[in-house]
């Protein structure tokens, strides 16, 4: 990523003018909006990157996909990147602005690996108990993969807990191959 010290520098840029005008928040989940489509679209992201799409149809893209969805702060970095030549850089930057939200806040992600979606009233729980472990507020990211059986996968930082069923399956199996229990017939 060549354009990552530049990326990190219009993040901070951004959030220093959304806290002038008090919206940091607002243009924070705005970054998370532009970031979550920029990578779940990929014919977006290449069109953002193609040096043979005019930057003004990109503009115009842009303006038809978060017009009246974004703050008018997130929407002016679109032209301020379009003056500069860096529209490719958008989703980077969007992606840079909520980690440096989030660390000034004192927030961070926790990732809740599970074989079902969550309910409404576990994600409250798992938050609470966080915020009681860490001492710190975070964003849940629940990750669906139904090969873990039941249970759960709590990453917060580098920090794993695997009370998954698939994990206990894999630490009996262990058990069972490092024993050299030989039954007698």
């Amino acid at each position: 990523m060549k354009d990552a010290r530049a990326a990190l520098r219009y993040a901070k840029a951004i959030l220093n003018l959304a806290k002038d005008s008090k919206e940091e928040a607002a243009v924070n989940d705005d970054m998370l909006f532009i970031a979550t489509t920029i990578s779940e679209n990929d014919e977006f992201e290449v069109m953002l990157r193609s040096p043979i799409v005019k930057s003004s149809d990109k503009i115009n893209v842009l303006n038809a996909i978060f017009e009246g969805k974004i703050n008018n702060i997130s929407l002016g970095l679109f032209h301020l990147l379009e003056s500069n030549k860096r529209i490719a850089m958008l989703g980077s930057i969007a992606k840079q602005y909520a980690i440096i939200y989030a660390f000034d806040n004192h927030m961070q992600e926790a990732k809740v690996t599970t074989a079902v979606p969550l309910t409404e009233e576990v994600e409250k729980a798992v938050l609470a108990k966080i915020i009681a472990l860490t001492g710190e507020k975070a964003n849940l990211v629940n990750v669906v993969n139904e090969s873990i059986l039941g249970g759960f996968i709590l990453r917060v930082g580098d920090v794993q807990y695997d009370a998954s069923i698939s994990n206990y399956l894999n630490e009996l199996k262990k058990e069972f191959d490092n024993s050299h229990y030989i039954p007698k017939i």
